[in-house]
């Protein structure tokens, strides 16, 4: 798909988006302050089916406005998801809150949620390996585009609705992800980027796409190239899906990698955290009860590696 083909996408999307949101206030932010970037835009070039266009916001605000937005809506949606009981402890809706500077969803229990009233819903993610959890998301996302009306049970005339939460984004129908954790302009945003070829962007501001050479370079050779990133550990773990999807990397990259993580102390449970944060994995969030009950139990508690591999046999050969 050429640069005109794929401004003409980007610009209608957004379109469609601003016009679904009701509050005039979050739709106004929304319209102006919205960056599409990742991804998506890969995609395209390669003339491959978009899984989803992933939305960033320029400034705190219009990232708080929308989570706000999203996180009521989604609650009105499914009145019924956290009234009943999790092991003893009563469920409380999803709510945001603003933590040093960053915007995050406040989910009891395992940190994600999907759309539905049922209990087994609410622990859908804790139970269940990545890959049916991915798959769950895709067909709701997928239901908005290609499922009769009929048997969306009253849901596919809401266009953009929210059916899958997590603490630092909201996944909605119609392939739109909102990412709450990070804003600021694309070039703060994309510090956060691991490889380079994720870096092209639109601007809802000036409707400008913007295709940097190395990134296209990097897409036409499918070549991984390692930009640098604040989640090496998220970084090396991502890579499996890339090679799935037929893309290279040499070992080169995998140094850069290895070395910028080992800058950082994984021992520390909230480092560990933070590094895994971006993983859509059900059993590294296991993996990180586990150590928080241990931490909470001993202060002075850190991770080991015997106590990791002990821990990663138990979780992931279940």
């Amino acid at each position: 798909m050429n640069r005109r083909l794929i401004k003409k996408v980007l610009q209608q999307k957004h379109e469609d988006f601003v016009l679904s949101i009701k509050d005039e206030r979050v739709q106004k932010l929304v319209k102006k302050n919205s960056i599409i970037t990742g991804g998506c835009i890969t995609s395209m070039l390669l003339n491959e089916k978009v899984n989803d266009f992933d939305y960033y916001f320029t400034d705190l605000e219009t990232a708080q406005a929308v989570a706000e937005y999203f996180v009521k809506v989604f609650n009105e949606l499914n009145p019924n998801a956290c009234k009943k009981e999790n092991d003893g402890i009563r469920l409380s809706p999803p709510e945001v809150k603003v933590i040093d500077g960053r915007v995050k969803i406040w989910i009891q229990s395992a940190g994600i949620i999907g759309e539905g009233s049922e209990e087994q819903t609410y622990k859908y993610f804790e139970q269940h390996p990545e890959e049916e959890g991915m798959d769950y998301i895709e067909n709701v996302i997928r239901e908005a585009d290609e499922t009769d009306s009929s048997a969306m049970e009253g849901k596919s005339d809401i266009k953009f609705r929210p059916v899958y939460l997590s603490s630092n984004a909201i996944t909605l129908s119609d392939k739109v992800q909102l990412v709450i954790r990070f804003y600021g302009t694309p070039e703060e945003i994309h510090k956060n980027y691991d490889f380079i070829h994720c870096c092209n962007y639109w601007t809802s501001c000036d409707k400008e796409l913007v295709l940097k050479p190395a990134a296209v370079e990097s897409i036409l050779c499918k070549q991984l190239q390692y930009q640098g990133s604040l989640y090496p550990l998220c970084s090396i773990i991502r890579t499996r899906k890339f090679i799935k999807k037929g893309w290279n990397i040499n070992a080169g990259e995998y140094l850069k990698m290895c070395f910028q993580l080992s800058q950082l102390d994984l021992s520390d449970v909230k480092v560990l955290e933070d590094q895994l944060v971006g993983v859509d994995s059900a059993y590294f969030r296991v993996l990180l009860d586990y150590c928080k009950k241990e931490e909470k139990n001993d202060p002075e508690f850190r991770v080991t590696v015997p106590y990791i591999v002990s821990l990663v046999d138990r979780i992931f050969g279940e």
